[in-house]
């Protein structure tokens, strides 16, 4: 199966990881889950998500780790789907002898609900673009609002059906991070370690960047509060991709983008013109065209707002981690700008008031917030470490 979807991702996050770097050709797998209730009270008609998996599951079920994906992304993040895709955006850890091992562990990652990557072929998802089986017709906002919660919830299913009865870790990048964070708040006692990377708790502040991100949508008229399926009818691309060009920047550092420092396209005259664009401007607008087409406007927004109710069922972050796996490792990046220094190190001495094994590493490199899902490789020996104890 080939991923469509993943040129226009590596665009919009400026990587490329080639073929060469790549491992075995994985299958993606689609998860039939039925009838689902959400945490909300309402009623999913039937659940369906991708995933795919490498090394095998011990007799006891005991061995196998779930990688959580990043907002943008999906449940590639090891292995190739085709013979000459691009590798999933964490192979540089995960693997055979690699230090997410799966000559040892069974790894699992998986799509989650209203995933943004709907247009792409490789990415099975059940949101506001999937049929409503009662009409006929997409969802659009007559879906049900989830939260990180049913992310948790639909993923224990899929453990559940292969067979898996306890994690030895739970990791993942980003909105992958706030997953395991919500994946330990919720079966404690089903996971031995978590590994959140470039994550911390969504306060006010964030959640109000998180309504930033998705409002152009909002704006653009072809969105039509919702209703822009179906023949005849256009897609809010403008404001999807305004959308993406806030989360482009907002995830990368001052560092990255000096590259563009005062660089004017040819053929552009800013200093003439009002119209015409700088290079940093130019490229973003690029990147985020590109993203727009291969995701979908209102499971945006769905994920802003699963994003936004992160922990939304406990009094605090304390009391939702009180009874938590005792072993963490908390990766950051020191330029994150999306969750920055002081929050990571809120999150760390919380943990640490409620007893847990804390665990730190950092992340170098230019890229900022993306240094959790494109510059993975220099922490592979904190990794192994962590999961030998």
């Amino acid at each position: 199966m080939i991923r469509r979807g993943w040129p226009a991702l590596a665009l919009a996050l400026g990587l490329w990881m080639g073929p060469a770097m790549a491992q075995d050709v994985l299958e993606k797998r689609v998860f039939e889950g039925g009838a689902y209730q959400t945490r909300g009270g309402a009623t999913i008609g039937n659940l369906r998500i991708g995933y795919q998996t490498m090394g095998r599951l011990n007799a006891e079920g005991t061995n196998a780790i779930l990688i959580c994906h990043f907002f943008s992304g999906n449940s590639h993040a090891f292995g190739r789907l085709s013979a000459n895709g691009p590798a999933g955006y964490w192979d540089a850890i995960i693997g055979p002898g690699k230090p997410i091992d799966t000559d040892r562990y069974f790894v699992v990652s998986a799509d989650t609900l209203v995933n943004v990557n709907v247009p792409d072929s490789a990415t099975v998802t059940t949101g506001p673009a999937s049929i409503n089986p009662d009409t006929g017709r997409p969802y659009a906002l007559t879906f049900p609002v989830v939260s990180m919660r049913d992310f948790v919830e639909s993923q224990k299913r899929l453990l559940d059906s292969l067979g898996v009865k306890r994690l030895a870790m739970v990791a993942g990048p980003s909105n992958g991070g706030l997953q395991s964070i919500e994946w330990a708040a919720a079966y404690p006692g089903f996971i031995e370690r978590v590994m959140p990377v470039i994550a911390a708790d969504i306060d006010a502040w964030m959640q109000g960047w998180l309504d930033i991100w998705e409002a152009p949508i909002r704006l653009d008229p072809n969105w039509a509060e919702g209703n822009y399926y179906g023949q005849g009818r256009e897609a809010p691309l403008r404001g999807l991709a305004e959308a993406w060009k806030i989360v482009t920047l907002h995830a990368r550092d001052r560092l990255w983008a000096k590259q563009y420092d005062r660089g004017v396209p040819e053929g552009q005259d800013p200093a003439r013109r009002i119209g015409d664009r700088f290079a940093i401007e130019r490229w973003l607008d690029d990147a985020a065209a590109a993203r727009a087409r291969t995701s979908d406007a209102n499971s945006f927004l769905y994920m802003v707002r699963a994003n936004q109710l992160f922990l939304n069922e406990y009094p605090s972050f304390a009391a939702a981690l009180s009874g938590g796996p005792a072993r963490w490792l908390v990766v950051s990046a020191p330029t994150d700008r999306v969750f920055l220094a002081e929050g990571v190190r809120e999150m760390v001495e919380t943990l640490k008031g409620t007893g847990k094994q804390v665990e730190t590493a950092e992340l170098a490199g230019p890229l900022g917030h993306l240094n959790g899902v494109a510059a993975m490789a220099p922490a592979g020996d904190r990794i192994r470490a962590f999961l030998a104890q």
